[in-house]
């Protein structure tokens, strides 16, 4: 299949290009950018006038609910929610239905998601067996089987002897330990703590709950560190201002650590819980302003590595609840771009700085673990995979129930209007989300 994507403005902030352009695709490899060979003839053609071409987006916390509900096909659902919102490579944690401990469900998993030839998956192994934070599970096995790091998804690990061997054990080989910062004890509420939940009656999450498990995690990664091993370590979904505080000084410290934060607590403060909006129940908690005033200059100044949609689809029964009773998630993967795009509006951020945090600085964080895409993903590499997200800035949009197509239809964006909408999705040089033809 020989597509050609003409008049697109070409913006890959990997290396600064920003030029209009078009782009060949042959053999689902990017042929050319710029100059189209003579003797090409494409079987497609796309009209990108108006529109950005950049480079997939890389979504590092996406949960597709399989295995688990394959019975209510999810995963086709959300990997079509995914490449709707022009993301085309995604890491789902390993909090599944069983849970991802063991290489068969690793396979499994990957089998289904390729035969749908739509966005990338790349999965999360579980740090210990059954998220139990007991036992460690056979990480070399899960690697084998396509698992690009180990995580506890939202379970901390109590035993923090356990947790010092997982990141002996994961530098031993050189594999990512990817952990969600929060005291067992302490992250048991449903809210941040503050003078807001407190006049509600919600049980709160205080940032101590982050900042304890930050400097346990970091006073271990110290110790791994000077023996001279390749621990390395990423945070997941940091929440608040003192969390990242402390990230910067693990940085500058030259300890190997990454992080992201979620659009949810990019964009919402703890007033955005109104009157019980169990939409707004999400993990971690959204905080006070000033917490969302940091993190959205740690994203802008590069401290925060990536920006990730944390999208978890909730059924409809189990968000029609009382708040405290209501489950935490909600449906964002669609929305991964206009809401970095509306941040990048709302702090005078340029573009392809904006389009980094989604593309190749969340590749980055994969590294290695890519094999042989590590040079393509997040990236528009002449000789690399042609995975591409064409979007239209400037057409504005309302997120609504009937806009999206993740069968998780709770948001607490629900209303909101967006600057940027998805036209067109390449993975793999193959057509995964044509707008025009699914409106036709």
């Amino acid at each position: 299949m020989k597509i050609l994507i003409q008049n697109g403005r070409v913006i890959d902030p990997a290396t600064g290009r920003d030029e209009r352009a078009d782009i060949a695709i042959a053999a689902g490899r990017i042929l050319s950018v710029g100059q189209v060979p003579a003797d090409f003839h494409a079987n497609r053609t796309l009209d990108a006038s108006g529109c950005v071409v950049a480079p997939g987006l890389v979504d590092l916390c996406a949960r597709l609910k399989e295995p688990g509900l394959e019975h209510e096909g999810m995963l086709e659902s959300e990997m079509a929610a995914a490449v709707a919102g022009g993301v085309t490579s995604l890491v789902c944690p390993p909090d599944t239905d069983p849970v991802l401990d063991e290489p068969g469900l690793v396979d499994m998993l990957k089998f289904r998601a390729e035969k749908l030839h739509l966005a990338r998956v790349f999965p999360l192994g579980a740090l210990t067996r059954g998220l139990k934070g007991e036992v460690l599970t056979e990480m070399v096995e899960l690697t084998e089987s396509g698992c690009v790091g180990f995580g506890q998804a939202e379970v901390s690990i109590v035993n923090t002897q356990v947790l010092q061997r997982a990141l002996q054990y994961a530098a031993t080989f050189g594999y990512t330990v990817w952990l969600r910062p929060q005291d067992f004890w302490l992250g048991k509420g449903v809210a941040a703590s503050g003078p807001l939940a407190t006049r509600m009656g919600l049980a709160g999450v205080p940032v101590a709950a982050e900042v304890i498990a930050l400097h346990t995690v970091f006073e271990l990664l110290r110790g791994v560190h000077k023996a001279g091993s390749g621990a390395r370590l990423h945070l997941c979904r940091l929440s608040s201002a003192a969390g990242l505080e402390l990230v910067r000084q693990a940085k500058a410290e030259g300890l190997p650590v990454t992080c992201d934060v979620s659009v949810h607590n990019l964009h919402l403060s703890d007033v955005d819980i109104g009157y019980f909006d169990s939409r707004a129940r999400v993990t971690p908690p959204v905080r006070q302003q000033r917490d969302r005033a940091a993190l959205r200059a740690g994203l802008a100044d590069g401290c925060i590595d990536a920006l990730v949609s944390d999208h978890n689809p909730v059924d409809a029964d189990a968000k029609v609840l009382p708040f405290a009773e209501a489950e935490a998630g909600a449906t964002a993967i669609e929305l991964l771009l206009g809401l970095a795009l509306k941040w990048a509006d709302q702090d005078n951020i340029p573009l392809t700085q904006a389009l980094g945090t989604l593309t190749h600085r969340p590749a980055a964080v994969l590294g290695n673990s890519l094999g042989t895409l590590q040079a393509s993903v997040g990236r528009i590499a002449v000789g690399g995979v042609a995975d591409l997200c064409v979007f239209q800035p400037g057409e504005h949009w309302v997120v609504g129930a009937d806009t999206l197509r993740s069968q998780g239809k709770h948001t607490p964006f629900g209303g909101h209007e967006l600057p940027a909408r998805v036209r067109a999705t390449l993975v793999g040089g193959q057509l995964a989300f044509d707008r025009s033809a699914a409106h036709a």
